[in-house]
């Protein structure tokens, strides 16, 4: 007997249950490629918005390039509406902007038109929309302190031609800046509003301006007998406290800078105000103090709610 003879009978080759296994084979391997492929994907994308979001640098881009966004558009009512969208390259939030108006009219584009800013992987800004040359009436207004264009002259006259009881959006400019408390008995005396405060003089671009709470999102609430114009100083100056030097390269993408910012923080003057809630017959009046080197009307409105 041979060892043939002790050997199973070779079957039959089938070529169906061949085919059917190796499909069987080719699918297996497919399916392990592609959840491995799946796997490092998710753990790419995950890590990586993990890395990204470390610590609080994730708050943290929003507390600084949401505020600058904010100086870097004072002709817009902005807000920062969301946060965190992180791909593997880059984090960015939304924004919702719409140009400042004088109170009391028609709201143009109510709700704002949406834009987002995105930070790379790197921490560096990407390109910015609106800035200097969204062009609003109220940012041109307010590259105009400091210049000797809408001279008090000048101005008085584009005043007496409006009707004075519509109420105006307009820049005050001071002869000299003033103190906060200076601006605080300037505009009690005068029954005005200072929206927004213009922290330096700079000619032809657009200056530092601060107003509100709505300027740094997480600013300190202000007590009941605070003045709001010293508390919102007060939060300009601890918004400047948490820059960095290695904010500087961002900040200048928004046409700013760590130096401009402390300067304007350690001096404490006012060089200009944004008043949105004077009528023309209040402006009138202002533009005659010794105090003020002119009034700059961006924008005038019928009050839709006053009888």
């Amino acid at each position: 007997m041979t060892d043939d003879d002790l050997l199973p009978p070779m079957p039959d080759f089938d070529y169906k249950a061949t085919r059917r296994a190796v499909r069987r084979g080719v699918a297996r391997t497919a399916i392990t490629v592609l959840a491995a492929l799946l796997v490092l994907v998710l753990a790419a994308t995950m890590g990586s918005g993990l890395i990204q979001r470390r610590g609080d640098r994730e708050v943290r881009m929003t507390d600084v390039l949401g505020t600058a966004f904010k100086i870097y558009n004072p002709g817009y009512d902005i807000e920062v509406r969301s946060s965190g969208a992180t791909t593997p390259l880059s984090m960015s939030f939304t924004v919702a902007a719409r140009p400042v108006r004088a109170v009391g009219g028609f709201v143009e584009g109510y709700g704002g038109v949406e834009h987002v800013v995105t930070q790379d992987f790197f921490g560096h800004v990407g390109r910015l929309p609106l800035g200097t040359f969204a062009g609003t009436t109220l940012s041109r207004a307010l590259m105009n302190v400091g210049t000797t264009l809408q001279r008090k002259e000048d101005s008085r006259k584009v005043l007496a031609r409006i009707p004075e009881g519509l109420n105006a959006l307009a820049v005050v400019e001071f002869a000299r800046p003033l103190t906060t408390d200076e601006l605080v008995a300037f505009t009690t005396e005068h029954k005005s509003y200072a929206d927004k405060v213009v922290l330096e003089r700079r000619p032809g671009s657009i200056p530092i301006t601060w107003g509100g709470m709505t300027m740094w999102d997480r600013a300190p609430m202000p007590g009941a007998d605070d003045e709001p114009i010293k508390s919102d100083f007060g939060n300009f100056r601890r918004w400047v406290g948490i820059l960095e030097d290695y904010d500087d390269d961002n900040l200048h993408d928004f046409d700013l800078s760590l130096a401009r910012l402390r300067k304007a923080a350690d001096d404490g003057l006012v060089y200009a105000y944004v008043d949105s809630l004077s009528t023309i017959g209040q402006l009138r009046k202002v533009i005659e103090d010794p105090l003020v080197r002119t009034v700059r009307v961006a924008d005038v409105t019928h009050d839709l709610e006053r009888p």
